[in-house]
């Protein structure tokens, strides 16, 4: 199984106060899944950390496998801005983690499903 975890994951991962969300993600590291994230969810984090945070944060980051934003991926994420842009209020960041997590196979591991409404996506 490969899984694409969304920024919202990320963020209760890293502060630490969800149990749920902790035992769910030490259950995902030890199945031996392939964990994914977006470099849309790195620059969310990265924007949104204060500096006593940016040690915890590197070191999350280094424990995932970075999908990359190519052609194919910005393809598919433009597909979806103009299928789900205005019906939807889809946001280019969503669009973008949405296609990796297509293009790549995975399900998607988020606590806003609504921001998803691609009918090929799955979740984790």
């Amino acid at each position: 199984m490969t899984v694409l975890v969304d920024s919202d994951v990320l963020i209760e991962v890293s502060r630490e106060r969800n149990r749920d969300v902790l035992l769910r993600w030490t259950q995902l590291a030890e199945s031996g899944s392939a964990i994914l994230c977006s470099p849309v969810s790195s620059a969310e984090l990265w924007a949104g950390s204060l500096p006593r945070e940016h040690e915890a944060t590197a070191k999350l980051f280094r424990t995932l496998l970075c999908a990359p934003i190519d052609y194919e991926t910005g393809r598919q994420a433009g597909d979806y801005l103009r299928q789900y842009g205005k019906s939807h209020g889809l946001q280019i960041g969503d669009a973008l983690i949405a296609a990796a997590a297509v293009l790549h196979r995975a399900d998607l591991w988020t606590r806003n499903r609504k921001h998803y409404p691609m009918k090929e996506l799955s979740f984790y």
